[in-house]
């Protein structure tokens, strides 16, 4: 796993973790690495410095505010709703058309079948952070 510094044409700054240099490159080619902040799909790699310290932190703490903030949105949703996998986009259009019974859901979507539900008015919207199965 590799850490990168990225920013937006906007100049909104954030972090991400990819498998690795080439993986990062994959997925910028084919416009899946967005903005956390805007959703932009101009994304790059930012100048970054290297972390070197003599004590580790705990993984598990959280080191900024914004970091507590999205741990605190991760639970909460997935506290409160039912993780569908890769089975989001067709349970999310099943809710819709009334075939299933309504709830709060989170899985996973490609960028094109999210945006395939959007237009067609299915009430969806995309989270800042992957299921923890695919964070690690």
């Amino acid at each position: 796993m590799i850490q990168f510094s990225l920013k937006c044409d906007h100049d909104h700054r954030f972090d991400s973790w990819f498998q690795s240099a080439d993986a990062f490159d994959k997925l910028q080619s084919k416009g899946m690495v967005t903005c956390s902040v805007c959703g932009s799909e101009k994304v790059e790699k930012a100048l970054m410095a290297p972390r070197v310290s003599k004590e580790a932190a705990p993984l598990s703490a959280p080191a900024s505010p914004a970091e507590q903030a999205m741990a605190e949105l991760r639970k909460k949703i997935t506290e409160n709703s039912d993780y569908v996998g890769r089975d989001f986009v067709s349970e999310a259009r099943r809710m819709h058309n009334g075939e299933a019974e309504a709830r709060s859901i989170h899985g996973e979507a490609r960028l094109d079948e999210a945006r395939k539900l959007a237009e067609e008015g299915v009430p969806v919207m995309p989270l800042p952070f992957l299921p923890k199965s695919k964070a690690n």
